[in-house]
């Protein structure tokens, strides 16, 4: 929908925090099974993100690093299905992410040693590396867009 009827809005709308002013007062009044016709008109032709695809070439899954989170955690587009069986088995990861070796898959931040930079599973379902009680980012001096590489042997 496109969520016009500003009756619905909080007042005044922010220019700023529209979380705080419209998205949240029209949730609010979604939860008591209002019909969702009377916030505007329904968007039929609306645009779709796609993510760009790991590619595997020459024993490599290449792919990149999508964002970069507030604690500095690099969020990749690879996902478990890029990783080799064995990884997933044993923990032991070829991963590269500008020139840097990333060595170890793990299940939480705790397993990893402080200081030293870790890949695990987050929660959108993407191989992500962060670094126990650090910024992977400021560690390994990368961000949005860089390479990541993983060996598939």
């Amino acid at each position: 929908r496109h969520v016009t009827a500003q009756h619905y809005f909080l007042n005044p709308v922010s220019k700023t925090f529209h979380g705080r002013d419209v998205f949240a007062p029209v949730a609010a009044w979604l939860t008591k099974a209002w019909q969702s016709q009377s916030f505007g008109d329904e968007i039929s032709e609306y645009a779709r993100f796609s993510l760009p695809k790991p590619k595997l070439a020459d024993g490599v899954v290449k792919g990149l690093v999508l964002r970069v989170d507030a604690f500095g955690n690099l969020m990749t587009n690879l996902t478990p299905a890029d990783l080799p069986e064995q990884t997933l088995k044993n923990g032991a990861i070829k991963l590269q992410v500008a020139n840097k070796d990333v060595t170890r898959l793990v299940e939480t931040f705790a397993q990893g040693e402080a200081g030293v930079p870790v890949a695990f599973l987050g929660s959108s379902g993407f191989i992500e590396i962060a670094v126990n009680k650090g910024s992977a980012a400021k560690q390994l001096g990368v961000g949005r867009g860089v390479p990541v590489t993983v060996a598939t042997s």
